[in-house]
C-alpha cells in the first residue's frame, strides 16, 4: 500500500465531512483490512449513529447477484445464455422481439422497455402514484409497468441500461429454480459467501442495525424514503448488505466459489461498451491501456447511494455503501489517487 505522503485516515475523515458523507468506507486487500470507518446517522430521529457493521440498502448495487444466480443455473446446465427469454417464461410479453437471449438481458442490450428509463424519467417517486410502492412485494407485481410495451431497439444493437430485463432475469431464476428469488439468493449466494448480516428485508419491518435511507431537500429538511421505493427489493436492486458483507461476496465471487473459474471468466468479459466503460454479466468494468483495472458496482435509490470495486492488480476491494443520496463515488475516486 502506498500513500502520496499523505495519511490515508486523516484524508478520508476531512472528504467525509466536507461532503457531509453518511455511511460506511471499507477498504481491504489481500493482507487484511487497510481501513474501516463510519459516518454520519442510521437513524437521524433517535441519532443513532451509523457503525462498520449497519446493514445499508444497495439499490442496483444488487444487480451482481441476480447475475451471479443466473450464471449458476448455466453451470449446472439449467438455461444457456443463448436461451431465448420466448422459451423460458409464460409471462405474456405480445411485444417482445422473439430474438431477445439471456445474454441480452445479462448485458442491458435486450432493447425490451424498461419501468424506469433513467433517460426518460428523473423522479423514481413517479412510479408509485398509480403503483403504490407497498403493493410492490413480488417481481410479477412489476410486469404490468413494461410487459405490454413496445421494444426500444433490437436485441444486441447497443447497450441501454435497464432495470426491467433484471426483472426478467429474476423471474427465469423463480421459474427454473422453482423457489422465491430471494430466497434463492440467500441460500446459494449470500450463503456460501458467509454474507450472515444480508437478506432482502422489507421495509415495514427491517431489522435491528439497518439504517434508513434519507432524502435531504434544499431547504435543509429531510424525509426518510420509505414510500419511495418498493416495499421489497427484488432481482434489479433493493439488498441490505453491510460494507464487510460485500467484501466477502468479491472474495468468494473472485476465489471460485460461487462461479467455476471458467464461468467467472465469463462474467468478467467486456460483452459490451458503455458511455464511460463497459459491461460484463452484471458487472461494471473499467480499462486502461486496453488492461482491466476495476470491476465495479454501483446503486442509486432515492435515500440510497452505493459504490463497489474490486482492482485486479492488487486485489483490493472497496465498500462504501450510503443512506443519502450522494458521496460515495467521491470518497472512491479518493482512494483511487491515493492507494
Amino acid at each position: 500500500m502506498k500513500l502520496k505522503n499523505v495519511d490515508l485516515e486523516t484524508i478520508l475523515a476531512d472528504k467525509a465531512k466536507e461532503i457531509d458523507f453518511s455511511g460506511v468506507v471499507h477498504v481491504e486487500n489481500r493482507t487484511g483490512m487497510i481501513h474501516a470507518s463510519a459516518h454520519g446517522f442510521s437513524n437521524r430521529s433517535e441519532s443513532i449513529p451509523n457503525t462498520i457493521n449497519t446493514r445499508f440498502g444497495i439499490a442496483s448495487g444488487c444487480k451482481l447477484f441476480t447475475a451471479i444466480g443466473i450464471c449458476q443455473l448455466v453451470e449446472n446446465g439449467s438455461i444457456a445464455f443463448h436461451s431465448k427469454l420466448s422459451n423460458l417464461l409464460d409471462h405474456s410479453f405480445p411485444h417482445f422481439g422473439g430474438e431477445v437471449t439471456v445474454h441480452h438481458l445479462l448485458t442491458h442490450s435486450s432493447g425490451i422497455p424498461d419501468y424506469f428509463d433513467e433517460e426518460v424519467m428523473d423522479d423514481f417517486e413517479e412510479l408509485w402514484v398509480k403503483n403504490p410502492m407497498y403493493h410492490m412485494k413480488r417481481l410479477e407485481d412489476f410486469l404490468p409497468l413494461f410487459q405490454d410495451q413496445q421494444m426500444k431497439f433490437n436485441p444486441g444493437e447497443k447497450f441501454h441500461y435497464n432495470n426491467a430485463g433484471y426483472i426478467v432475469l429474476g423471474l427465469i431464476i423463480e421459474k427454473v429454480a422453482g423457489t422465491p428469488f430471494s430466497d434463492y439468493v440467500e441460500e446459494y449466494i449470500f450463503k456460501p459467501a458467509r454474507m450472515q448480516d444480508s437478506g432482502y428485508f422489507s421495509l415495514d419491518c427491517l431489522p435491528a442495525k439497518t439504517a434508513l435511507g434519507y432524502i435531504d431537500k434544499e431547504d435543509g429538511s429531510w424525509k426518510t424514503n420509505s414510500y419511495s421505493i418498493p416495499i421489497k427489493g427484488g432481482a434489479d436492486g433493493g439488498a441490505y448488505v453491510t460494507a464487510g458483507d460485500m467484501a466477502k461476496l468479491w472474495q468468494s465471487l473472485m476465489n471460485g466459489e460461487l462461479v467455476n473459474k471458467e464461468m467467472l471468466t465469463k462474467m468478467t468479459t467486456p460483452w459490451i461498451q458503455t458511455d464511460n466503460g463497459y459491461y460484463g454479466y452484471g458487472i461494471w468494468i473499467e480499462k486502461a491501456e486496453d488492461k482491466i483495472v476495476k470491476y465495479h458496482v454501483m446503486g442509486y435509490d432515492p435515500g440510497v447511494s452505493f459504490a463497489s470495486g474490486y482492482y485486479a492488480d492488487s486485489e483490493m476491494i472497496v465498500v462504501i455503501p450510503s443512506n443519502k443520496e450522494r458521496g460515495p463515488h467521491k470518497l472512491m475516486y479518493l482512494l483511487e489517487d491515493h492507494i
